[in-house]
């Protein structure tokens, strides 16, 4: 009996995430979005995660919507493929929501879905907990627990249960926050629901931890040695969340929390801003990049801060990548590694191994970086 796989894309999930709009809700953002150079990037995400499962096509069908909303990437790869719902103008969340209801009701054996939080808040409204469902994360905002840690990860999960492997099934939070308020710096969860999702704790992730870290003393002596190894004549990209807030406010800079800015000799020569902006004033100068990770979930790259673009990455150097973390932020990943998910396997092939993260002044620890597959 061949497994019946629902498939949903979301199409312009993740375009406000390279332009600094931290979203793509709402009709007018996603085209803001593609006017401002954003390039559709689910799809994508969707065909990693569908790659891994092209050995066991003949031992499923894909049932899905048409076009870009899962046709072209299932059919691109070979599966054999059923549409069951068509959209006839640009995807809204409606489609998202009546394509999982026509899932539900031919019964598949599981929705998978590419997208954000906003993504999963559609499918949790059309289908509640009456069908299995995993995301393929490819939106600005994963807070949610319904996703996988990377597009490959979701195929190895999809992986298991085509093969008749034993997985759990466990119920997941479904978070969304407000991205008006988001793009002002401040961050609104709320729950929304729970859907269930395949529990393989290797490939799906945890919720978001929210809160700013409540060591003040760690987090300044973190700061206070980033600051003193700082160069003159370098420019430094200082990445998302409140670890790297602290740096800032030790170099009494204006901080923006929630996307990235652009340090030189202690003086914020931009705040905000976009991947292609970045690129351009980046060329040709010495650059560094100070990120930390997102608690809870330990993504270094591919969480809040796509301005950090493969490209760019490349262009710094990935030894001139300098990780900011508290011991105790470490530790809560139970020895999991930290994970890069940058949209280019390559790329987080270079990045894994063992990675040295300031945890204090003069305080450093090495810690592994990784990528599933």
């Amino acid at each position: 009996m061949a497994f019946k796989l629902g498939l949903i894309v979301n199409p312009v999930a993740g375009l406000g995430g390279s332009v600094a709009l931290k979203g793509s809700d709402g009709a007018d953002t996603a085209a803001k979005a593609i006017k401002l150079g954003a390039q559709p990037k689910a799809n994508l995400r969707t065909q990693a995660a569908l790659e891994v499962l092209t050995p066991y096509q003949n031992q499923l069908t894909v049932y899905t919507a048409n076009g870009a909303m899962g046709e072209h990437t299932a059919k691109e790869l070979g599966f054999t493929t059923e549409v069951i719902y068509y959209s006839e103008h640009v995807t809204t969340s409606v489609d998202t929501e009546q394509a999982a209801k026509a899932l539900l009701e031919l019964g598949v054996d599981l929705i998978l879905f590419a997208g954000g939080d906003g993504t999963a808040r559609n499918i949790c409204h059309a289908v509640e907990d009456n069908v299995p469902v995993l995301g393929i994360p490819a939106g600005c905002k994963i807070h949610s627990g319904v996703y996988a840690i990377t597009p490959k990860a979701a195929g190895r999960v999809v992986e298991m249960l085509v093969k008749g492997e034993l997985v759990t099934l466990g119920d997941a939070d479904v978070m969304d926050i407000d991205e008006d308020a988001f793009r002002q710096g401040t961050v609104k969860a709320k729950r929304y629901g729970e859907m269930q999702v395949p529990s393989e704790v290797r490939y799906v992730q945890a919720v978001k931890n929210g809160g700013k870290e409540t060591d003040e003393l760690v987090l300044a002596d973190i700061a206070a040695h980033v600051v003193s190894e700082m160069e003159e004549d370098t420019l430094y990209i200082m990445g998302s969340g409140s670890t790297v807030e602290a740096v800032m406010q030790e170099m009494g800079l204006e901080n923006t929390l929630l996307g990235v800015d652009l340090v030189e000799d202690q003086q914020l020569i931009g705040r905000d801003l976009t991947a292609q902006k970045l690129l351009e004033l980046t060329k040709n100068r010495k650059t560094k990049l100070v990120i930390t990770l997102i608690g809870g979930q330990g993504h270094i790259f591919g969480r809040g801060n796509q301005q950090l673009s493969p490209a760019l990455i490349r262009a710094v150097g990935t030894h001139n990548i300098i990780v900011v973390a508290t011991k105790t932020k470490l530790q809560a990943l139970n020895g999991r590694p930290l994970i890069s998910d940058t949209g280019e396997t390559e790329l987080d092939d270079e990045l894994s191994g063992y990675i040295r993260v300031t945890s204090g002044f003069n305080d450093h620890i090495m810690y592994a970086v990784g990528h599933q597959d």
